[in-house]
């Protein structure tokens, strides 16, 4: 073992110890193996949030993750609400206690404890007692934690008999070999005086010792960003003198030998934290799916039940279909469909994601028979035909050219994502379906961080330090107004960059806020999210329960899916709300109201008002961006609706992507060819790559691509992965080599596709909501009253936008009452 590698920190806080943390997680990995140490654990204030995250970033170092929490123990029954009295270290009302995760059963118990703590013990903080202990000790190794724990606290008071008892009691939950006696020095007197008289107990009892720093910042350096922090998150400022502060200044990741220093009298205790670590072997395993049980009838398998339905499905939508190929003169088009059908069904039958489909058809079946409005689609499942035949989607994915590939890489198993537009007002009832068919203990929402923003950022470490205002926003607003833009890219600029060099109190806010920025503020409710389990989600992720009582996941929706769970997102639509009380006031004056589903695309009216960009209320194109667009382009039929949505972003816009296409759309810039094989992928959008799809049929007709490997592209492209650019970029001109494509060409082919392919966008989710932009717009075109009666309903919360409609009515000649 080397000199480095004889200890291990074990009592670490990240930025999910949200009051107090203050330690990235990236950035503890990194300064770990800086150390040489073979291992850290991750041990928050009565949480497991950042555990997922955690184990990916040490795995990925190469440092052993050892997944644990500080619980906090109640000094009675963890049911008893009433004003506990126990420790009141940081406003605390219960005893601290450290509980590692030895093994795949360690972390289930840990799992269940920090659960019930927030669902049934909660009160100031989540709390657990002894008899939840000792139902959950198995497979975790508890440490009797920093002056806040139940027996450093009674020796602290002098009461040393209870000490003993307590200890003894910790261990015969845990063991004799699985409860240590934990030493800490931050340099308080407080430790000064317990910590022999934990040694001398921890010999009595024949219990081991281990070292420990209280690890709430990274660096010595780093506490005043630590002091600030703690201001920020208490809404007091750095001169108050009754504020929340820790002790001291050595809340920090200690290097080895300093700790080696601080306790070279008990040097067992520094190697136990090597043989703790060394036990520790619990691993999340990722690439599993956990899918909730979805019931079949008697004698089917869930492949056969699945099948049937898509069957039943596609049977319903043929009339449409064969509709659409007598209107176009494809007499063989039905051959096509059942080819891809078979293809998708296929897919999906080897990807072991029958289930999945069905469970989310079965989601969108009842809310329509409960009469709730479901979305057309989005996202890429709308380039699916078994998610059209079985009414997931409403887009006709062969009339569009969608791609099933965009939606499933049938080259790497990746669980699908299908979102799930609602009716705004009765999404909760679909969320409750799904509560009462797989189990309230089964369903639960996720989870969500707020962070630290930039700009936020040096407003609030400016208001602690007391600069005036006026010039701590005008710093603030020096930064790109992006919410991805940090203070590191503001010191870019020239005029930030000189007054970081020149003023020191500048230099000293940014410097500050620079460490803050990204921290985990709070946490919240994500907006759709919802995980589905095949048992309670307590067999595998912790829940976390809000003050207004709704129960979530403690993990983010990232790592619910990386470990292996359902997660569905339900998204409360308004622009639904709106045309479903259009619907109903067109009703109510006696009229029969449209059928939007059966509607044709070419209605000429509709035209002439996006024309004109009279777009209020109109889905996706009430803005300044699109309406310019739609004004410019004169859109004549759906396909250029589908590319408005498309080009109305910040790439196209600023990039003169949109200037070239609608010049090309008005034939005053020339579409050149550069070869034939891409003249029919590139005709509907005049020869500029759109849309994503747009990229993957190229590399597949250009250089022999697999569509799993247009794939690949596309998410590098999209996620501007340079290295991986590069890399298949000499895969695309070798496969162009051996397709017998000149190189020159094929290297201009690589060109256009690295210009615009960063650009391009999802065709299936843009021709889904595009549906949803013609139907408002039709609306609005043909019952303007209902329409906007309906729209001032869904507004009438928002001042702003009342007024705006209520002018457009004006406009319109409608009388407002």
């Amino acid at each position: 073992m080397t000199e480095q590698a004889n200890f291990v920190h074990l009592h670490n806080h990240t930025q999910y110890s949200l009051l107090d943390g203050a330690c990235k997680i990236d950035d503890l990995v990194k300064l770990t193996r800086e150390f040489g140490q073979p291992a850290v654990a991750i041990t928050d204030h009565g949480n497991l949030f950042g555990a997922v995250e955690f184990h990916k970033a040490a795995k990925a170092a190469g440092v052993k993750p050892i997944i644990g929490c500080e619980v906090y123990v109640s000094p009675h029954s963890r049911l008893d609400k009433q004003d506990a009295r126990g420790i009141r270290i940081h406003g605390e009302r219960a005893y601290h206690l450290i509980l590692l995760a030895e093994n795949d059963q360690g972390y289930r118990n840990l799992v269940k404890l920090v659960s019930l703590a927030y669902l049934e013990g909660f009160h100031y903080r989540p709390r657990v007692d002894h008899e939840l202990l000792e139902k959950y000790a198995e497979g975790l190794i508890a440490l009797s934690a920093c002056i806040g724990g139940e027996v450093p606290n009674h020796l602290l008071h002098g009461d040393q008999a209870k000490a003993e008892k307590v200890a003894g009691r910790y261990r015969e939950i845990f063991g004799p070999e699985n409860f240590y006696i934990e030493l800490q020095d931050h340099g308080m007197p407080e430790q000064a005086e317990t910590n022999p008289q934990l040694i001398a107990l921890a010999r009595k009892l024949d219990l081991p010792l281990v070292a420990t720093n209280d690890c709430h910042y990274l660096k010595a350096e780093h506490h005043k960003a630590h002091d600030i922090l703690l201001c920020i998150q208490t809404g007091k400022v750095l001169t108050e003198p009754d504020r929340l502060r820790f002790p001291s200044e050595q809340f920090y990741v200690k290097p080895p030998h300093e700790m080696r220093l601080l306790f070279s009298e008990v040097p067992e205790a520094l190697l136990n934290t090597v043989r703790i670590s060394e036990r520790c072997n619990f691993d999340f395993i990722y690439g599993t799916y956990h899918l909730p049980v979805f019931d079949v009838p008697a004698g089917q398998t869930l492949d056969q039940h699945f099948e049937e339905k898509v069957r039943e499905g596609f049977d319903q939508r043929l009339p449409a279909i064969k509709a659409r190929l007598a209107r176009t003169g494809n007499g063989n088009g039905l051959e096509e469909y059942e080819q891809r059908l078979q293809m998708e069904i296929g897919v999906i039958k080897r990807m072991e994601f029958s289930g999945y489909f069905l469970i989310t058809w079965d989601v969108i079946h009842q809310a329509r028979l409960k009469g709730i409005a479901v979305g057309p689609g989005r996202g890429s499942a709308v380039g699916s035909l078994v998610s059209y035949c079985l009414k997931i989607t409403d887009l006709d994915p062969l009339e569009y050219n969608l791609l099933f590939e965009r939606f499933l890489n049938p080259d790497r198993v990746s669980m699908p994502d299908i979102d799930i537009d609602f009716c705004q007002r009765r999404r909760d009832e679909a969320i409750e379906h799904v509560r009462t068919k797989y189990g309230s203990k089964n369903v639960a929402q996720i989870i969500t961080f707020g962070t630290l923003k930039a700009r936020q950022t040096i407003r609030d470490v400016g208001r602690v330090l007391e600069i005036p205002y006026a010039e701590v926003d005008r710093i603030a607003k020096m930064i790109p107004l992006d919410l991805k833009a940090t203070i590191a890219d503001g010191l870019k600029e020239p005029e930030l960059k000189k007054l970081y060099d020149s003023e020191k109190h500048i230099r000293d806010l940014l410097d500050v806020a620079k460490d803050l920025e990204g921290l985990a503020r709070h946490a919240s409710k994500h907006a759709a999210g919802v995980v589905i389990a095949p048992q309670e989600i307590t067999e595998f992720c912790p829940l976390y329960r809000m003050t207004n009582g709704d129960v979530l996941t403690q993990f983010t929706m990232n790592h619910a899916e990386a470990i292996g769970l359902l997660k569905m997102d339900f998204l409360g639509l308004r622009t639904l709300t709106v045309i479903e009380d259009t619907l109903d006031n067109i009703h109510l004056t006696g009229q029969e109201p449209p059928d939007l589903s059966s509607l044709t695309l070419d209605d000429p009216d509709t035209y002439q008002l996006l024309c004109e960009a009279r777009t209020g209320g109109i889905f996706q194109f009430e803005k300044g961006g699109a309406q310019d667009i739609l004004r410019r382009l004169h859109p004549d039929c759906f396909e250029d609706l589908i590319a408005v949505n498309a080009l109305n972003r910040p790439g196209p816009l600023q990039g003169g992507m949109v200037d070239d296409f609608i010049d090309r759309r008005h034939g005053q810039r020339r579409n050149k060819s550069l070869l034939p094989q891409i003249e029919d992928i590139l005709k509907e959008t005049y020869g500029i790559v759109v849309y994503q799809e747009q990229v993957m049929r190229i590399v597949r007709a250009v250089a022999g691509f697999t569509m799993g490997q247009a794939d690949d592209l596309r998410k590098a492209m999209s996620k501007k992965n340079q290295d991986k650019m590069a890399e298949i970029a000499v895969q695309f001109l070798e496969g162009a080599a051996e397709q017998k494509i000149n190189r020159a060409k094929a290297q201009t082919i690589w060109n256009l596709i690295a210009k615009f392919g960063e650009y391009g966008f999802n065709k299936s989710h843009s021709t889904a909501y595009a549906l949803l932009a013609y139907q408002t717009a039709y609306l609005k075109t043909h019952y303007a009253v209902p329409f906007m009666a309906a729209l001032l309903t869904s507004e009438k919360n928002a001042p702003d936008k009342m007024v705006e409609y209520l002018a457009e009515c004006r406009d319109m000649g409608i009388r407002i009452l």
